[in-house]
């Protein structure tokens, strides 16, 4: 399927040059293309495929987008926020107009709209002249192309708010345009989005939908479902942070919507949980790529594109037994240290998602796992060591993004339905969530009566917004869901004080040990670690080394204390700003809002 798509690309690369690129000059060259391409399914396919290239180019999703969105959360940070540069600008909230890892002519807000300009001439040459009816290949592809072009959109306002609305492709009128208020960009990608559900099938349901790396019903309307919660939800809008006063977008509305179509993917049995955490992690790692199961859609990156362990990966120091990436790979950002001591003991999660170490320097190309430091953990959901490929490729992995996972619906449906019904409506969603996370022996306290005793709409609430946190930690997600709960700051500076209360061992870390012990397991490469649990502190034996697993002084203050910028307000600065190469290329159009410069 990747080499696949990266071929289709190539071929309609000259067409969609010729209608984006040239069509002031041939706009009559380009209706004859579209009326022969996309009344054919094998070139509509190409075309549809194509949508999909400005994901990997250079500046796009794969190097910046994806790297850089989500991060300072009160789960997830740049691992060296402390450090000034423009790349920790984009994490602690403190990004300028000209940040030189995004102010390029060619950078992901460009590829965005070029993937949108693309969706665009697609979604009008198929009603053009493909008669896309539910049920045939045609309808298959306007179903598609109708949501990779609410995937760029989402994208867009996610990370800038306000932006230009183009739903058609462009002409000599619509070649500058303002920016539109993300409401109407909202009901407008909402709306697509329910029709192309009457479009596609259900995974499995087709040649198409039987990979993740093709658009599915069920994908679709889980990322409907989420698409509602945000666009109700609290955000930062020019006058101030607020929920949206547009009637179609009220709570009420975008909940009951929620709701209908998270409820629709679990009654439609077409994806459902892995039974173990761990194990869908490491199929993930493995490029696992049959539809039906947890993962329901995600970015397709060829082998020579994408930087997900690149980027996200348990830190590699060099090129040893599990990769030849490159030196240094992995471990730009982890878990906040405290997250891993806030999962239950129990929790089977934990251990998947946090990680205390990273491989050293490889001896005759083998590299063992070393002790790192408390303040720099990693994200152990990507693990160049579970792949069953070899990276050689010394700039990218290939990994896929994964975009949207069957958990996130039942956590939208616990919401939705803990909102508008109560919390009895709730737990069963959140009881299947954790009921994956704990042992067998372990349910009955910390599924059955945890979730039972949550009886009042706050406190499944809270329950739920901590349920995000350990399930979803290290898929950069946390960011939107706080900002649209208002609990970005809010979470941000709990977060400030607990790592605080981490570094002195006071409060609820006070059990935090301050000496870890460890040995070598019989492959001479894995660690065997004891200390890290609280409470762990009686020498476990002479054949355990000592490692030193504090965190004070000056150095942890800075790096505490810049989990946002000092300074700055974090609720004031949701958004990234537009990069002053496109303000400058609008012919007067564009500006930015919230005392951005």
């Amino acid at each position: 399927m990747k080499h696949k798509i990266l071929i289709a690309g190539m071929f309609v690369a000259s067409f969609f040059t010729s209608c984006s690129d040239d069509y002031l000059d041939a706009p009559a060259k380009s209706t004859l293309d579209e009326s022969v391409i996309f009344s054919n399914p094998g070139l509509a396919e190409g075309a549809i495929d194509g949508i999909k290239i400005p994901f990997a180019e250079t500046n796009s999703y794969r190097g910046r987008y994806l790297p850089f969105y989500g991060m300072n959360t009160d789960t997830e940070w740049y691992n060296s926020s402390q450090t000034v540069s423009d790349a920790s600008d984009l994490c602690t909230y403190d990004a300028q107009t000209g940040n030189s890892q995004m102010n390029t002519t060619n950078n992901a807000w460009a590829m965005m709209y070029s993937g949108i300009e693309r969706a665009n001439i697609a979604i009008r040459g198929l009603r053009n002249y493909g008669n896309p009816t539910p049920g045939s290949e045609l309808g298959y592809l306007l179903g598609e192309a109708l949501t990779l072009r609410a995937i760029y959109y989402a994208d867009l306002v996610k990370a800038w708010g306000d932006v230009p609305a183009r739903f058609e492709p462009l002409n000599n009128q619509t070649l500058y345009v303002a920016k539109s208020s993300r409401d109407v960009i909202y009901k407008q990608i909402i709306a697509d989005l329910g029709e192309a559900a009457t479009l596609v099938p259900w995974p499995g349901g087709s040649a198409a939908t039987s990979s993740v790396e093709r658009i599915n019903k069920a994908f679709v309307k889980g990322f409907r479902a989420r698409l509602a919660l945000a666009a109700s939800g609290y955000q930062q809008y020019p006058d101030g942070i607020r929920r949206s006063t547009d009637p179609e977008l009220s709570v009420a509305n975008m909940y009951a919507l929620a709701l209908a179509e998270s409820r629709s993917v679990i009654t439609s049995g077409s994806a459902h949980l892995e039974p173990s955490f761990e194990t869908f992690w490491k199929k993930y790692n493995q490029e696992y790529l049959v539809a039906g199961g947890e993962s329901l859609w995600e970015i397709p990156f060829s082998d020579g594109r994408g930087r997900m362990l690149f980027t996200f990966a348990v830190k590699h120091t060099t090129n040893d037994q599990f990769h030849a990436n490159g030196a240094n790979r992995g471990g730009t950002a982890g878990p906040l240290p405290t997250v891993f001591y806030d999962y239950d003991q129990e929790d089977t999660r934990r251990d998947v998602t946090c990680v205390p170490y990273k491989y050293g320097t490889a001896v005759n190309n083998v590299a063992k796992q070393e002790l790192g430091a408390l303040n720099t953990w990693y994200f152990g959901k990507y693990r160049y060591e579970w792949m069953t490929r070899f990276v050689t490729s010394t700039n990218d992995d290939g990994v896929n993004k994964i975009y949207m996972r069957y958990a996130e619906v039942l956590l939208i449906a616990a919401e939705a339905a803990n909102e508008l019904e109560g919390p009895a409506s709730a737990a069963p969603y959140l009881k299947e969530i954790r009921r994956r996370a704990f042992p067998a022996a372990s349910q009955a306290a910390k599924v059955e009566n945890y979730v039972n005793s949550l009886t009042s709409k706050g406190a499944m609430f809270n329950a739920l917004v901590n349920e995000n946190k350990y399930e979803f930690t290290g898929e950069m997600e946390r960011k939107q869901a706080l900002i649209r709960w208002n609990l970005l700051k809010t979470k941000l500076d709990e977060a400030k004080v607990k790592m605080k209360s981490l570094s002195d061992r006071t409060g609820d870390y006070a059990d935090v040990p301050s000496t870890l012990y460890y040995k070598y397991k019989s492959d001479n490469v894995t660690l065997d670690i004891y200390g890290l649990n609280r409470g762990e502190i009686a020498n476990p034996g002479a054949d355990y080394s000592q490692f030193t697993w504090t965190w004070t002084g000056s150095t942890a203050d800075t790096k505490i204390n810049t989990l946002y910028k000092p300074g700055v307000d974090p609720n004031n600065r949701q958004f990234w700003p537009i990069w002053k190469v496109f303000i400058e290329g609008s012919n007067g159009m564009l500006t930015n809002d919230y005392g951005y410069e």
